[in-house]
């Protein structure tokens, strides 16, 4: 272990699971599942299996600093890499490989969002370390999960059909986030899997590939390496952020390196970006309906969450796939088939308050 660095993807706004997920407290530093459990917390626990808890850096907003310390005592101020503006993934990787590289040459980096539910943390383990071994051979693993369905909110990645079985395969191409017909295709064809934007590979490998592919993005966080690990190294990264372009490190290095392997998941796993992605973790009664906190009673209803403050008392008739969410003075009911237009919805709101 004394190699592995783990980087937690901790800085996004969790906009599809309001209204409990808001910019002042997302998602990933919520409860989601009454676990007694953040989503960043579990994620942090779960990684320590694989990384030093001295080894594990929470990449977030300058905003949630504070959030992160708060729920993860178990590590230092130094651990916390933040982010002044909001520019994707990619520029928050070049900063984190950077920065462990000027510690450890011969670091790998597992790269992991924080908020995706993995139960089966054994398999988990397992999976990663296979994933390590490839990338210390120099190659570029990504955790890829078999489909249950022709989703829509996921990335595919394709594999030669008679490699789909193995544990770790060449990468054939990226395939981005299709409409609901080549979702089925992709399903039916056998050969894909979701990208489930787990990375692991060594620190010198992911700079290189920036050096390759994004010459100007990996200048901006390298042309002052001396910066890193000193009390300079936040103005200099706030300027980098500042300067670079908003692009995902699958555009940036996944859909042009010919070095990427994509591993099998053998773990249960969920990203938890949606209330319908929630849907299949909760506990149901005999209609198929998920009742969450609050006094609540239902009647003719079946198909749905329902999710109200603890000192709530309801009554909810004839209600067949909704979703009804509360959280503090904020209350959303809206049909589960309608959920992708959720951002929509909340943005006619902000409109509305500023009218």
């Amino acid at each position: 272990m004394n190699n592995n660095y783990s980087i937690i993807m901790a800085g996004g706004v969790g906009s599809r699971f309001w209204p409990m997920s808001v910019p002042q407290h997302p998602k990933q530093f919520l409860d989601i599942l009454g676990m007694g459990k953040s989503l960043l917390q579990m994620t942090f626990e779960r990684l320590s299996h694989i990384s030093p808890a001295g080894q594990i850096y929470i990449m977030t907003n300058e905003d949630y600093k504070d959030l992160v310390l708060e729920q993860l005592p178990e590590i230092s101020a130094h651990q916390v890499l933040t982010e002044p503006v909001r520019k994707n993934t990619a520029p928050c990787i070049a900063y984190a490989a950077a920065k462990i590289y000027g510690i450890d040459p011969d670091a790998n980096l597992i790269i992991s969002p924080a908020d995706h539910l993995i139960l089966k943390e054994d398999a988990f383990n397992a999976t990663i370390r296979h994933a390590i071994s490839a990338a210390e051979q120099g190659r570029i693993s990504t955790i890829g999960i078999v489909p249950t369905r022709p989703d829509t909110g996921y990335g595919y990645i394709e594999v030669e059909t008679e490699n789909m079985a193995n544990v770790i395969s060449p990468v054939k191409q990226f395939r981005e986030k299709p409409n609901l017909q080549t979702a089925k295709l992709f399903l039916n064809s056998g050969n894909f899997f979701w990208n489930s934007g787990i990375f692991v590979w060594k620190a010198s490998t992911v700079l290189g590939a920036l050096e390759k592919y994004q010459p100007v993005l990996f200048g901006l966080f390298n042309n002052s390496v001396v910066a890193y690990n000193s009390e300079l190294e936040q103005e200099h990264v706030n300027k980098a952020f500042h300067a670079c372009e908003d692009i995902s490190i699958d555009y940036a290095i996944m859909e042009h390196a010919d070095n990427i392997d994509v591993v099998r998941a053998e773990f249960d796993w969920s990203d938890l970006g949606t209330w319908g992605s929630l849907d299949m973790h909760l506990k149901k009664d005999e209609t198929n309906n998920a009742i969450i906190g609050g006094n609540i009673c239902v009647f003719n209803s079946d198909d749905c969450i329902i999710n109200l403050n603890r000192d709530t008392e309801a009554v909810i008739d004839g209600l067949s796939g909704y979703l009804v969410i509360q959280s503090d003075n904020r209350l959303m009911i809206i049909r589960k088939e309608n959920e992708q237009e959720l951002k929509a919805f909340v943005k006619a709101l902000e409109i509305k308050k500023e009218g």
